[in-house]
């Protein structure tokens, strides 16, 4: 296999288009869940605690959704590089939008008791369990479809798509959140679930008409690819699976910043939910011009320098955003928090995508990228649980700041330890490090 047939047949803009509208898609309903939680599910689903515990019980219910990655990543990569990627990207799509319509149906603790709360955490697993092949199986497709020289461009644009999911879960709940407490309580939470039904039949159109990849079309003609792909994953890449694992927990700076942040500034320092909703929202939209900005500059100067300056740049920011919202200032809210999750964060969302994917050969790409990534995204989905028990209290913001700073020096550490791929060429990606390799 040569990399010119690949490059004329690899078709990147429809790749990353069908990318981006997926994850948009998939990542609403995941998030929709944090708000939820953040919000309404201490009182609907755990009303029978103390407000503290209430408060602990409906955070760990969305860090359990990430307790079923691990699982999904070995079953989605092992489908996705012994049979496709598409087939992987079809049915994530369908398993998380009925997961989600169904979390929308549920009775409440008051109707059921504790069944209500047992079948909202097996959803949540359903949705951590579909979640957990989606990003891999999406960057696995753009990156396979991409020109060597924009890999990380337009394997970013799966990032965006999450980011863009993040922008519709927090703007449906900015209507709902305002609701009075009553109606919001009863059916008003139930809203944005609800809407998740359009997740599956957008979902399913867009991805059913997606072409599989170059690369995994190759070696089905030349019946190279693995129909067992995590014997060889272990056997021959464990370090490169651990290194995305350590690398993957900087992922605790959106769930610290979506949902602890949230939390924090609602349950804890008192402000108002609509203003601190919209401080997402517009980190958000900051992060779609952001992060393939980012990763354009990584396909020049390479992915090491900018996904370590992110990691730095997160430790630090993270301290001025929750003083911010520990004093009550909007002006530095606003400020930290786009700053920190629409700029800085970015650079980070921006690379990995083609990054980790570019750590393995392509036979046990989904596999790697979906087992590394989704052990370090369930140990990072715990993140607001652990904040919310070290950060009690108005002035326990710092602790949880110097944790997310210990993390993000984990994650500088894994990223320093990896070689730097944006020049090695396709065909040469995950291999053993020789000269023709280079």
């Amino acid at each position: 296999m040569t990399d010119g047939p690949r490059a004329t047949r690899g078709k990147p803009r429809k790749a990353a288009i069908a990318a981006w509208i997926g994850s948009a898609l998939e990542y609403y309903d995941f998030f929709i869940y944090g708000t939820a939680a953040a919000l309404v599910f201490k009182k609907i689903f755990f009303p029978t605690s103390d407000p503290t515990t209430g408060t602990l019980l409906a955070l760990a219910s969305f860090g359990v959704g990430y307790l079923a990655r691990p699982i999904g990543a070995f079953v989605l990569g092992h489908i996705g590089d012994a049979f496709g990627r598409k087939r992987v990207l079809v049915s994530t799509v369908l398993l998380m939008g009925i997961s989600t319509v169904l979390v929308g149906c549920l009775p409440t603790y008051d109707q059921i008791g504790v069944a209500a709360p047992a079948l909202l955490v097996a959803l949540r697993l359903l949705q951590g369990f579909s979640a957990a092949g989606e990003q891999a199986g999406a960057n696995s497709m753009s990156l396979e479809h991409a020109p060597e020289h924009r890999r990380a461009y337009y394997t970013s644009f799966t990032l965006s798509g999450t980011q863009a999911g993040q922008i519709l879960a927090t703007a449906v709940f900015l209507p709902v959140a305002a609701l009075p407490e009553e109606h919001l309580l009863s059916w008003g939470w139930r809203v944005p679930f609800w809407l998740s039904a359009v997740v599956v039949i957008v979902g399913l159109v867009i991805r059913s008409k997606l072409d599989e990849t170059p690369v995994f079309v190759d070696e089905v003609a030349h019946a190279e690819q693995e129909r067992t792909p995590l014997v060889p994953l272990f056997r021959e890449q464990w370090a490169d699976v651990l290194r995305v694992v350590v690398a993957s927990v900087i992922s605790a700076v959106s769930t610290l910043f979506t949902v602890y942040a949230l939390s924090y500034a609602v349950n804890t320092a008192g402000l108002a939910e609509t203003p601190i909703l919209w401080v997402g929202v517009l980190a958000n939209v900051v992060a779609l011009a952001a992060i393939p900005l980012w990763a354009a500059l990584s396909d020049r100067i390479g992915r090491k320098p900018v996904f370590i300056g992110g990691s730095a740049g997160c430790a630090v920011l993270m301290f001025g955003y929750l003083w911010s919202l520990s004093i009550g200032s909007w002006a530095l809210i606003f400020t930290f928090g786009i700053l920190l999750f629409g700029v800085v964060y970015s650079a980070t969302n921006g690379i990995w995508p083609a990054f980790y994917g570019e750590m393995f050969p392509a036979k046990v790409r989904l596999s790697g990228m979906a087992v590394g990534t989704q052990i370090g995204f369930a140990l990072a989905g715990f993140s607001p649980s652990i904040a919310a028990a070290i950060g009690g209290g108005r002035e326990g913001w710092i602790y949880v700041a110097l944790f997310t700073a210990g993390l993000c020096a984990l994650n500088i550490i894994a990223v320093a330890s990896a070689r730097e791929t944006h020049t090695t060429a396709t065909p040469n990606l995950g291999l053993p490090r020789t000269p023709a390799a280079a």
